[in-house]
């Protein structure tokens, strides 16, 4: 019964839950290394293949996300504030779903890229993986920030990884500036069509690593309260 009373005052901590949405998250955004190396390599049935994984993945952290959410705790003393844990967990949704727009994106257009551009498009879908990559690293601090009441070593480490996430981000503006300089003197080349969804999936994969950086702002801001 005590136990009982505690729970319901307190609520069950969401971190782990919320700790594990977006370890799924980052193991969506994952897939998308090997989907754009198969996609340069013009290898369509290794495309689909793992299309169908981030589809897969995409939809088990959907599950996670409504399942976290249905159960937040309404007790009085939650660990974080309710709004801004289901803030955090839907810029970590948002990341999983773009990577399974771009993904849909590359299987229904059959999309491919000039051979000029793969070097530096790898490297741009890496700089985004990388971003959520560091995002994860950040919301595993989670349980040592609370233990620490946010004071402290700890405090400064999350706030140095956050910064790394923003260099790795500003990388990966920096990419996706030079791949649309690229893709523009080659328009007179291609067909429109392509052109158009080329620029549209670049601003996807950039997309990709802007959540990633929106999600060490909102752990910012919590270190600031």
């Amino acid at each position: 019964m005590a136990n009982s009373y505690l729970t319901n005052l307190f609520g069950r901590s969401p971190i782990r839950p919320l700790q594990e949405h977006m370890s799924k998250v980052f193991g969506c955004v994952s897939q998308l290394k090997p989907l754009l190396q198969a996609m340069v390599d013009d290898d369509q049935d290794e495309v689909r293949r793992i299309q169908r994984i981030i589809s897969q993945l995409e939809n088990d952290a959907d599950s996670m996300k409504k399942e976290l959410r249905n159960h937040l705790p309404k007790g009085l003393f939650m660990p974080i504030d309710r709004r801004d844990l289901l803030e955090l967990l839907l810029m970590q949704d948002n990341i999983a779903n773009r990577a399974k727009d771009i993904a849909g994106l590359i299987v229904g257009r059959k999309m491919t890229v000039p051979k000029a551009m793969h070097t530096l498009f790898l490297q741009y879908g890496d700089c985004s993986i990388n971003a959520v990559a560091k995002a994860l690293d950040v919301i595993n601090e989670l349980d040592e920030l609370l233990e620490t009441g946010f004071r402290g070593l700890e405090v400064e480490r999350v706030e140095e990884m956050i910064t790394e996430i923003n260099t790795i981000e500003s990388e990966t503006d920096k990419n996706q500036v030079e791949l649309r300089d690229m893709l523009f003197a080659m328009e007179d080349d291609l067909r429109p069509t392509d052109v158009m969804f080329t620029y549209r999936l670049l601003e996807w994969i950039g997309n990709v690593g802007d959540y990633a950086e929106k999600v060490g702002s909102r752990l910012q801001l919590l270190l600031a309260k």
